[in-house]
């Protein structure tokens, strides 16, 4: 069971690196050009990611990440007491 539990959990986490590694790096500085030819409020698409889009993927894997791994410690009963 432990075993199990931790490799749901460490995939969660790969999942959650991969997401804001492409985010943050690959849309940020690797595709900025091409995505600067698409705007998003006046802004082009490449500066928002790099500025906002990251910051904002960020926060939100964090909300994922919590509600994933609470499902995960129902899964397995180790949720904590409240």
């Amino acid at each position: 069971m432990e075993k199990s539990y931790w490799q749901e959990n460490l995939r969660l986490i790969l999942i959650c690196l991969a997401i804001w590694f492409i985010v943050s790096f690959g849309f940020g500085l690797l595709l900025v050009e091409p995505l600067n030819e698409i705007r998003l409020g006046g802004y082009k698409l490449g500066f928002w990611f790099a500025q906002q889009g990251s910051i904002y993927t960020f926060v939100a894997l964090i909300f994922w990440y919590s509600a994933k791994m609470n499902q995960l410690d129902k899964k397995y009963n180790v949720e904590e007491e409240s």
